[in-house]
């Protein structure tokens, strides 16, 4: 059995790094904070601010409300509709291949630490579950980076986007800024792609030791068997029994006998 488990802490930690910049980019696909608009028409958007994500609009307002939501208008905005945006199009898409290839990202770093962690030696494994997540985990930054740039891009040229009348949202706010929403799914992209290089940076170690050594040092006659069994001393007491091997007689006793 290898031990493998000081090699892998910077790997542990970026599955951590990984895995929430991964639930972060999830979370980010359902909030409705990417651009706020400020409108002038207070009169049914009583908050005087609109809320855009990528698949509802939202605003407070006493006039107007959602039976789930309270005091909250929200109208859903989909793929199909002529009214979408680009860019929000795209993030519809991406964000959600973002969700599916973090979560791969994240089930094959950890079958590579499982490995790790377990003993097991499986060198091909280790390395292919890590360079595989790393991967992933870069791809799942790239996907979840390009909607939320095109986005920023949207709210610094304060672009407008034509709603139907049915959402009573104006076209153009007076104003519009970065939300919350995009700022989180940079931070997640950010986390993902630390996590990403991490994993690919990995090197398996290349002497592995797997013989168990002796707590003390061996004598230097005891290390060579050989010479322990065919010692010219044990020879010449193999030969004559009567002969004593490396001692002295002992006189009393010799005198003791012949007595």
């Amino acid at each position: 059995m290898v031990y493998l488990a000081h090699t892998a802490h910077p790997q542990y930690a970026a599955m951590w790094l990984g895995a929430v910049g991964w639930i972060l980019t999830v979370v980010t696909t359902g909030l409705v904070e990417w651009r706020v608009w400020v409108v002038a028409d207070v009169s049914v958007i009583t908050s005087g601010m609109v809320w855009v994500g990528i698949w509802r609009v939202c605003f407070f307002s006493h006039i107007l409300v959602s039976p789930e939501l309270r005091v909250m208008f929200c109208q859903k905005m989909r793929l199909s509709d002529a009214f979408t945006p680009w860019e929000i199009a795209v993030a519809q898409v991406l964000m959600m291949v973002a969700a599916v290839l973090g979560l791969l990202a994240s089930a094959s770093v950890i079958y590579g630490l499982r490995n790790i962690f377990f003993g097991l030696d499986k060198k091909i494994h280790i390395l292919v579950a890590f360079s595989l997540g790393g991967v992933l985990y870069l791809l799942t930054a790239v996907c979840s980076l390009i909607p939320l740039c095109l986005n920023f891009n949207s709210v610094v040229q304060n672009q407008t986007i034509a709603f139907p009348d049915i959402f009573h949202v104006p076209p153009a706010p007076v104003e519009q800024h970065v939300g919350g929403g995009i700022a989180v799914g940079i931070s997640a992209s950010i986390m993902m792609v630390t996590s990403g290089i991490v994993f690919l940076t990995y090197q398996f170690p290349l002497k592995m030791d797997y013989q168990i050594q002796s707590s003390w040092p061996a004598k230097p006659q005891d290390s060579n068997p050989v010479f322990a069994l065919s010692s010219p001393l044990s020879l010449v007491c193999s030969k004559d029994r009567n002969k004593v091997c490396g001692g002295k007689d002992n006189l009393a006793f010799e005198s003791q006998k012949h007595a």
